[in-house]
């Protein structure tokens, strides 16, 4: 699976991208990022605030309890504001 950060998420975890293998106890968006905050503070940092992160997966919106699958991307950035 594609792991992709922008703005302040990649900022924190330091790093624009990751390929991992989607572990068999985890199944949706939600169950992700509690596996992500356990790796390491950066992680923490990153996904401190639910709230202000929206997730696509594969190109789509959704919600954090969206099902995974292993050849998925997904890409985790803050609200988008226009001006």
């Amino acid at each position: 699976m594609e792991l992709l950060y922008f703005a302040r998420i990649r900022e924190d975890i330091g790093q624009s991208s990751e390929t991992i293998s989607l572990p068999d106890t985890i199944s949706d968006v939600s169950g992700l990022i509690d596996h992500l905050r356990e790796q390491g503070e950066n992680y923490q940092a990153a996904f401190k605030n639910e709230t202000i992160i929206r997730v696509a997966v594969n190109q789509t919106y959704v919600d954090f309890d969206h099902p995974l699958v292993d050849n998925d991307e997904i890409a985790f950035f803050p609200p988008m504001t226009g001006g």
